[in-house]
């Protein structure tokens, strides 16, 4: 592989003088060139218009800079950010849910680096200014196309349950029930701790298709966590959240905390000098160095501790060992693609996660009807207001796809698919018998699976620390990563700089319901289902095949992510909306249960009085839906290609429901 060796230009918080030094070092920054696989071949670029914003009065801005108009200077969390305008780009993109990680990760590109070289560099960053969603000590799905060879691969970055679990590890110290709870939660505990897979797949991706030194992606990193940047709004909204808890243990408190237990506040300068050092030994000895040596040790170490809190309550130490992590595979597999409508191919993440599943499910009982002639009324710059009719064919879709994946889906290493293939799930004439179980004029409510045989026990689960990162290179190479700790700020346990996971609580904690086994249950070496649903589109060619890429996307959110991707498709897809306009959509769909979620933070909902006076809430209601109109909690991030000015372009969105933002050329 040809690797191009161009130094990376990151430019952490500084003063308004160093700022404006740092902005001529970008105007003379090396941008990455085009091949027969970006959207054209463009002039020279202006680098007056690469990694960089526009403020009010026009003028360019450097991300993270401290000026008027940057997107990083800290501001309180705000449920939703209005009007929203498309970001368009000619070379390469990057949109995620921080300013800052969209710039590491945009001049990573500048500097002819790949989208997984990027994706690399933007996760590092992403461990430090939103260490509540993401990190090197939780896991990762990523969908990479190589549009060289046309071909799509998923890798398997998903935490798993130590050698030693049994199916009661998240119910009993011991395997009886004479031996206890964990204490004082299985989350807050060394139970709740997965095996890391996020760096060690990273590491696979990057040997298969990075340009850049592994330790030149560090660097942006390394420096902002030695130089410091201020705490954003939803950064410091989860300290505030998680301090009670994070104050257990003494790395979180020392890190997070004051010594009085306040949380570090809005805009406060925070620096990280143990993640510096944590990446300087990733970049200079590999990702390797994560599962061996001083960092495995550390993060042994710190899972199995067997204490008192700092408040004297017990802490059930986790049975992870060096071995575990030693031996942590992260995993290449055949990409979950289908059909949509005879125009496109989607294609998603294939099992442990149920989001590529799920997500193909709906779509494929939703061709079934004509989405088209339902779309949303008053489309404006926030996506316009979803029809009723609209809302009702996706909710009841959803409800259908969900019964399955909640029945059949699990590890498919432990627990077979039906038919030992998603082909089985995904067959267009099943889903065609599915789609004529939906009235149009009332809700079914809840839906039952399809009959495959007796299906395995459910028990729900949830997960909210995660964050999606959607990125395409001037080569036309593409990655959508959604990259997670599972809960806000993961098991509040830290070593070394970054937040463990609490992952294996996505695990099913009761093996057995009703004498059938849960096939979501707690086994040795096993990788806990997942909603994660990155996605990628491309247009289908004449014959069927894969023709050029059209849409990337994914999302955070747990177990609504389904709905979130789904949403985003169909509003593309269906209803012509650009990726920010489809990003920026009312939230809304269901799950199988008789309640369908309209996100109540948009702006076109009138969530007052739980929607009393909402059109499309009451017109649900009038179909038999139960309606929440709830906050949703989003982080799209969708990067499409359009045309502007009669040219094509890379159009890119980010969920204004986060902080993130999209930069490119």
């Amino acid at each position: 592989m040809d690797t191009v060796r161009r130094p990376l230009a990151f430019f952490p918080p500084r003063s308004v003088a160093q700022a404006a030094a740092a902005t001529a070092i970008l105007l003379l920054a090396s941008c990455g060139g085009s091949s027969d696989n970006a959207l054209d071949t463009p002039p020279p670029p202006d680098r007056t218009q690469t990694c960089v914003v526009q403020s009010d009065g026009g003028q360019s801005v450097v991300v993270g800079s401290g000026l008027p108009g940057d997107p990083a200077a800290p501001e309180p969390a705000s449920g939703y950010r209005p009007n929203r305008a498309a970001t368009y780009a000619h070379q390469f993109m990057v949109s995620t849910a921080n300013p800052l990680a969209s710039k590491a990760g945009c001049e990573v590109l500048q500097a002819g680096g790949s989208a997984v070289d990027a994706a690399v560099a933007v996760q590092m960053v992403l461990g430090l200014v939103e260490p509540q969603s993401s990190g090197i000590g939780g896991g990762a799905f990523m969908l990479h196309y190589d549009a060289a060879q046309r071909k799509v691969v998923a890798y398997d970055g998903r935490e798993t349950a130590p050698a030693a679990a049994t199916e009661n590890y998240l119910r009993w110290i011991g395997d009886s029930a004479d031996s206890g709870t964990p204490q004082p939660s299985a989350r807050a505990s060394g139970r709740s701790i997965g095996t890391p897979g996020a760096v060690r797949m990273l590491g696979l991706a990057h040997g298969d298709h990075g340009r850049l030194p592994w330790r030149e992606l560090m660097q942006p990193a390394i420096t902002l966590a030695q130089q410091g940047f201020q705490i954003s709004g939803r950064m410091a909204a989860a300290l505030e959240r998680a301090a009670p808890a994070l104050a257990r243990d003494p790395d979180a408190a020392a890190l997070y905390l004051h010594a009085d237990g306040r949380p570090l506040p809005l805009g406060a300068l925070f620096k990280n000098p143990a993640y510096a050092a944590t990446l300087s030994t990733l970049a200079a000895q590999g990702a390797d160095a994560f599962y061996t040596g001083d960092i495995a040790q550390g993060i042994v170490r710190k899972i199995g501790l067997d204490r008192s809190a700092t408040d004297g309550s017990a802490i059930t130490p986790g049975l992870t060992t060096l071995a575990d992590l030693a031996s942590y595979q992260a995993k290449r597999r055949p990409a979950l693609c289908t059909t949509y409508r005879m125009r496109y191919m989607v294609c998603g993440m294939p099992p442990p996660s149920s989001g590529g599943v799920a997500v193909a499910s709906a779509l494929g009982i939703l061709e079934n009807f004509d989405l088209a002639a339902h779309p949303p009324t008053g489309i404006d710059l926030n996506g316009g207001k979803p029809s009723v009719m609209g809302v009702h064919l996706i909710s009841e879709a959803q409800r259908l796809a969900y019964a399955d994946r909640d029945a059949y889906v699990a590890d498919t290493d432990f627990v077979p698919l039906p038919g030992g293939s998603w082909q089985t799930l995904l067959d267009k004439h099943y889903l065609k018998q599915r789609a004529s179980l939906i009235d149009p004029g009332r809700s079914m409510g809840r839906a039952r699976p399809g009959d495959f045989g007796p299906p395995q026990a459910v028990v729900p689960t949830q997960e909210a620390g995660t964050s999606q990162v959607t990125i395409v290179d001037s080569r036309g190479n593409a990655v959508s990563m959604t990259t997670t700790v599972e809960a806000s700020m993961g098991s509040y346990h830290v070593t070394q700089g970054f937040v463990l996971n609490n992952q294996l609580t996505d695990f099913a904690a009761v093996p057995h319901v009703n004498g059938a086994p849960v096939a979501n249950r707690v086994q040795p070496g096993k990788r806990p289902r997942s909603s994660m649903a990155p996605t990628l589109v491309f247009d289908l060619t004449p014959e069927g095949g894969m023709g050029p890429l059209r849409l990337a996307t994914g999302s955070p959110g747990g177990g609504t992510i389904i709905q979130y991707v789904t949403k985003t498709l169909v509003a593309a897809l269906d209803w012509g909306l650009d990726a920010q306009q489809a990003t920026s959509l009312v939230d809304f769909g269901a799950a199988n249960s008789p309640t369908t979620n309209v996100g109540g933070e948009h702006p076109a909902i009138d969530a007052a009085n739980g929607g009393a006076n909402d059109a499309l809430v009451q017109g649900l209601k009038a179909l038999g839906h139960t309606v929440s109109v709830n906050a949703q909690s989003s982080g799209i991030a969708t990067i499409a290609r359009g045309q502007r000015d009669g040219r094509p372009v890379w159009v890119g969105g980010a969920d204004p429901r986060r902080e993130g933002i999209v930069l490119g050329h």
